[in-house]
C-alpha cells in the first residue's frame, strides 16, 4: 500500500493526466512513468546521485532530464520527476508509480484483479477469463498474472477482498467438506 506522500503526488499526476486537454494520454503517461522508475531502480548510481544532498539539484536535473530526453519522455513526465527530485522524493518514486497506476486506474472505471494459474496462461484463456470476471462484477478488469505451479490446475482470482477459487485445490477442499458434512 502506498504512502500517503506517494498518494499525494500520484494524485496530482492522475489530475493532470485526465485534465481536459491534456495532451499526454492515460497509457503512454503510465509507459514513460514505469520507464522512469524502473531507469532509476535499475541504477544505483543514478539513485545515490538523485538522492544525494551535496549535489545541487540542477545537476540532478540535468542528468535525469538528459536520460529522460533520450527515452522520448513527454514534457509532462520530466517535469514530473523533476518536481520529485526537487522535493527530495525520489527514494519513493516507485511506490508513487505504482500509486499512479491504482489511482488512474480507478479513475478511467478499471478494477484490478491478481489472477494465480498453474501454469501460464495463453492470450485466449487471459481474454477469457478478463469476460467472465468482468461480467460477474459488472466492471471493467485490469488483471496481473502469477504462476504458482502448487495449484495443480485451474485458477484463482483476487479482486480486493473477494477471492474467487476455480483452482484444481479449490474444488478438492469444497468436495472435502461437503463429504464431511454428509457424513456427519
Amino acid at each position: 500500500m502506498a504512502s500517503a506522500v506517494a498518494n499525494r503526488y500520484a494524485s496530482a499526476l492522475v489530475d493532470v493526466v485526465m485534465a481536459a486537454g491534456s495532451a499526454l494520454k492515460p497509457d503512454d503517461a503510465v509507459a514513460q512513468l514505469r520507464a522512469a522508475a524502473k531507469m532509476v531502480v535499475d541504477s544505483a548510481e543514478l539513485r545515490n546521485a538523485l538522492m544525494t544532498p551535496a549535489i545541487q539539484t540542477s545537476r540532478k536535473r540535468a542528468v535525469i532530464g538528459k536520460l529522460l530526453d533520450s527515452t522520448a519522455t513527454s514534457h509532462l513526465i520530466r517535469n514530473f520527476i523533476w518536481v520529485i527530485v526537487d522535493h527530495r522524493r525520489i527514494k519513493i518514486l516507485d511506490e508513487i508509480r505504482e500509486a499512479f497506476e491504482l489511482l488512474l486506474d480507478e479513475r478511467m472505471g478499471f478494477v484490478r484483479a491478481e489472477v494465480t494459474s498453474a501454469a501460464p496462461l495463453d492470450k485466449q484463456r487471459s481474454a477469457g477469463l478478463e469476460s467472465e470476471l468482468s461480467n460477474l462484477t459488472g466492471k471493467r478488469m485490469r488483471l496481473r498474472f502469477a504462476v504458482d505451479p502448487e495449484l495443480l490446475g485451474g485458477v484463482v482470482a483476487r479482486i480486493g477482498s473477494t477471492v474467487y477459487d476455480g483452482s484444481l485445490r479449490g474444488q478438492l477442499q469444497e468436495l472435502r467438506k461437503r463429504l464431511t458434512q454428509s457424513a456427519e
